[in-house]
């Protein structure tokens, strides 16, 4: 532990240090550092995607390094420091962990989730809805999926998971049904419905759907420039094949994953 807290101590004094001494970091403020943030944690995702364990080290010691850069900007205006932010996140979690810190009994993680959403609802300033704590600005597959996981919180599911399949048939044929009307507004609404039913259902069953559809991304980009690289050495270009001579290669592209 002592080793730990002379570590957090080191960066804190650089902090310190490059507020006062570095021309770029006196002049960052929250708002500066946002994006960057933003992009940090994008490069923390795609690190753990890839299970590189260095690079997520790596990135982890960016977003602690902004973590400290905001509290850091937080004391010079006297609103927080750093302790206030470790201070709040413990009283957080204990508050929230009622069965590790308390006398409350759980069965499973599923009831542990249950206990935190209704915490969260009775906590002195906290969210007043349900759904008050769902980032606006997060992207729409993550954001659609941390709303249904909210509302799952407050018992607002299905009573079996299998009944979800029931929605996305149902969702399935209204978006067929606009797709033969013409309807772009009524089109681009429907899609949006079966993305949402599909997402509810990887919820369900226990399937990232960010996770699900990056795994896709990459899968096909990896088959996609074997097609490319092949016609390449064959002196041709993709523009001159028709779609046959592509998925003849494309097939080739899914036996070598394989």
């Amino acid at each position: 532990m002592e080793k730990k807290l002379k570590a957090f101590e080191r960066l804190l004094n650089i902090m310190d240090q490059l507020r006062e001494g570095c021309p770029w970091d006196k002049k960052q403020t929250f708002e500066s550092l946002r994006t960057l943030t933003i992009e940090e944690t994008y490069e923390l995702a795609d690190s753990i995607l890839k299970g590189e364990t260095q690079e997520i080290k790596k990135e982890l010691g960016d977003i602690l390094l902004h973590i400290v850069f905001y509290a850091k900007i937080g004391s010079e205006t006297n609103d927080f420091d750093i302790a206030d932010v470790c201070d709040g996140i413990s009283e957080k979690l204990i508050y929230r962990h009622p069965h590790i810190f308390s006398n409350t009994k759980v069965a499973n993680a599923k009831e542990v989730e249950e206990n935190w959403e209704q915490l969260k609802l009775k906590e002195k300033g906290g969210n007043k809805t349900v759904l008050e704590g769902v980032p606006t600005s997060l992207p729409a597959m993550v954001k659609a999926n941390r709303i249904q996981d909210k509302v799952h919180g407050v018992g607002f599911d299905w009573d079996e998971k299998e009944q979800v399949w029931e929605k996305v048939k149902e969702e399935m044929m209204e978006l067929e049904t606009e797709i033969k009307t013409g309807n772009q507004d009524k089109m681009e609404a429907e899609f949006g419905d079966m993305f949402f039913s599909l997402i509810n259902a990887a919820r369900l069953y226990n399937v990232n759907p960010e996770n699900a559809l990056e795994r896709t991304n990459q899968k096909f980009t990896k088959r996609f420039n074997y097609l490319e690289s092949k016609t390449l050495k064959q002196g041709r270009r993709l523009k001159d094949m028709n779609l046959e001579e592509m998925d003849k290669i494309w097939e080739e592209a899914k036996q070598f994953d394989k």
